[in-house]
């Protein structure tokens, strides 16, 4: 069996004492296990980034190879995608299909975006009154500490690593415990394509222990997670003590309102996939379905004969659509919500079992979705993760933005409509850091993606990231003598 072992300047490490399995969520059997690494293995991935940073081998390399080297990692990431989407799904339980035509393309986007930021980056200068030049120089922060989770581990971990490579930092990875299998095959890409030794760096681990140990390290200087926001309040409080830079994907609960102006076939589209897509577990699925009166019965009525039809099962079955939720604890969570539902006075329309096509193993929960009389209820409040949606119904659009930002979290907001005033006060009024209208979520690099209230801190995005990833430095010069008092000229 295999054993996934830190990566640390260049060389995997021998496996430590403390061994964690890697279960296959479709299946429940053991294909794997993670070596776990304690606080001194971890310091020594920190010091071998800390290392390679301080040498420059990378912060120093010139732009137009550091280009080259992304172009490499572009080119060998479709080399092997196959492999990496085969890994990906064994450990995660997401649909083959899907990995491979939506998810894991996300990791040569990234690197081919920052490639040409590369080659176009300038900073600022400027005049003042024609007597100081001033301009911007831009440092790597140092090392970074970047933290992916389990619902997309290698395509989120590409965005920080590109990220933070693009700017010249060093970096050590962590990701999630359970998912380990295609990020550790990804390390031995990036040396492959030229990525010097210790300039990224992998370590194993549950986060109370492993991450907990990188995020306090004082050589850390900059922390980026995704993942859930109780993990991110203690992230951030283990960061605080250092006064380290934090970045914080965190969770969501968002509002998917359908008006009666809308579309109905696209809006439906919208909504399976804003809910369904990644086996439900996506922090910016569209979990609370908010839908106009007039246009309730129709929508809510094709939208569940849509839901019973989603093909759930083996996610190495190129048509299955949604596969086994990613763990055991997860399943169980997710599967207790809909008693709470009922308990809060919800309808079950579909889902709310395990499939009886699929056995007895596997994580399966068929596409679940309730409608509820109150957004109070806790379906409406809390993160479920899942494929699960919470309805609701309401009669003035007044209501609908009401509605979408009562909630501790502002991650994302949809909006189906073809009324215009609706769709800018949508733009104005939603506490959200994105505001979808007529689309499900749509990334682009150049725009910031992050979350009001408890969805976050800081956004990922070329503007967001630049500030993130660098220290700013304002150099002035004095084009001429300035006016400056002559303390002391009496003596002369």
């Amino acid at each position: 069996m295999k054993t996934i072992t830190s990566y640390i300047n260049g060389q995997w490490q021998n496996a430590s004492a403390t061994l964690l399995p890697v279960i296959n969520p479709a299946t429940e059997a053991v294909v794997a296990q993670l070596s776990e690494a304690d606080a001194d293995e971890t310091a020594r991935a920190v010091a071998a980034a800390e290392a390679s940073w301080k040498s420059g081998v990378w912060a120093n390399k010139p732009a137009a190879e550091k280009r080259r080297i992304f172009q490499r990692i572009v080119a060998l990431t479709l080399e092997h995608i196959e492999e990496l989407a085969q890994l990906e799904c064994l450990n995660s339980g997401l649909p083959l299909n899907y990995l491979r035509a939506r998810q894991l393309p996300r990791i040569t986007r990234n690197f081919e975006f920052f490639a040409d930021w590369l080659s176009q980056n300038v900073e600022k200068a400027g005049m003042t009154d024609q007597d100081y030049l001033r301009f911007v120089v831009r440092e790597p922060a140092g090392v970074a500490a970047l933290i992916s989770p389990w619902n997309a581990p290698l395509a989120l971990a590409s965005t920080k690593i590109a990220a933070a490579l693009a700017f010249g930092n060093s970096c050590v990875l962590k990701t999630a415990e359970t998912t380990p299998l295609a990020v550790a095959r990804f390390m031995d890409i990036l040396s492959e394509a030229g990525v010097p030794a210790g300039v990224v760096n992998l370590v194993n681990g549950r986060g109370q222990v492993t991450g907990d140990a990188l995020v306090r390290h004082p050589a850390v200087r900059v922390v980026s997670f995704t993942g859930g926001t109780q993990t991110g309040r203690a992230i951030a409080a283990a960061a605080a003590p250092g006064l380290k830079r934090v970045d914080l994907e965190l969770g969501g609960k968002s509002a998917n309102i359908i008006t009666a102006t809308a579309n109905l076939d696209d809006a439906l589209d919208g909504a399976l996939t804003s809910i369904y897509t990644n086996n439900g577990q996506q922090c910016f699925a569209g979990s609370r379905i908010l839908v106009q009166r007039q246009v309730a019965d129709e929508f809510i009525a094709r939208f569940v004969q849509r839901a019973r039809a989603i093909r759930v099962g083996d996610p190495l079955d190129m048509a299955t659509e949604v596969g086994p939720l990613s763990n055991a604890a997860h399943y169980a969570r997710v599967c207790s919500f809909v008693d709470i539902a009922l308990q809060d006075g919800g309808q079950l329309l579909c889902g709310g079992k395990r499939p009886a096509h699929v056995g007895d193993k596997g994580y399966y929960l068929e596409p679940t979705a309730v409608l509820m009389p109150s957004n109070s209820a806790r379906v409406c409040q809390e993160e479920i993760f899942g494929p699960f949606a919470a309805f609701q119904i309401f009669d003035e659009f007044d209501e609908a933005i009401a509605i979408a930002n009562d909630s501790e979290f502002g991650l994302v907001s949809y909006l189906w409509s073809n009324d215009l005033t609706q769709a800018h006060r949508a733009a104005r009024e939603i506490q959200a850091g994105v505001v979808l209208v007529n689309t499900p979520m749509i990334l682009d690099l150049r725009f910031p993606f992050g979350g009001y209230k408890t969805s976050g801190v800081g956004r990922e995005g070329i503007d967001g990231m630049r500030h993130f990833y660098t220290e700013e430095k304002t150099v002035t010069i004095a084009l001429k003598r300035p006016a400056m008092a002559r303390l002391g000229a009496h003596a002369d």
